[in-house]
């Protein structure tokens, strides 16, 4: 850095010139709501809430939003058991990985998110 870098950097109010992720519109979460659309802006509030609450399997366990991501990447419903999971997740690593598709590296983004998303999966508690 310049010494006049170093001497901006130091400045009291270096920083207060940008907007803190913390008090940004969506606070690291998703978008702002469009406070139009709602009568009560308590509706928002709790529209937000609910669509990051867990969902509930029909055994009782907990999903994250998280986990039903990871699922819908691997083409599972909610209420998928750990053989399906395990069977799902080696059918599309047989057809997208290179070795085994003849050598077409076109499907190799698509693998990494199957991979990651079985990973996920394999230690989640509602899979236990």
């Amino acid at each position: 850095m310049s010494p006049d870098e170093i001497l901006a950097a130091q400045h009291p109010v270096h920083g207060w010139d940008r907007q803190a992720r913390a008090f940004s519109p969506a606070a690291g979460i998703d978008a702002a709501p469009r406070w139009a659309d709602f009568s009560d802006p308590l509706e928002a509030i709790s529209g937000r809430a609910r669509a990051r609450k867990p969902a509930q399997r029909d055994d009782g366990r907990l999903v994250t939003s998280h986990e039903r991501t990871a699922l819908a990447t691997l083409g599972l419903p909610l209420d998928a058991d750990r053989r399906a999971l395990r069977m799902r997740y080696t059918d599309l690593v047989r057809t997208l990985h290179p070795d085994r598709n003849g050598g077409d590296r076109s499907h190799e983004a698509r693998l990494q998110l199957v991979v990651e998303a079985y990973q996920l999966l394999r230690k989640a508690a509602a899979f236990a």
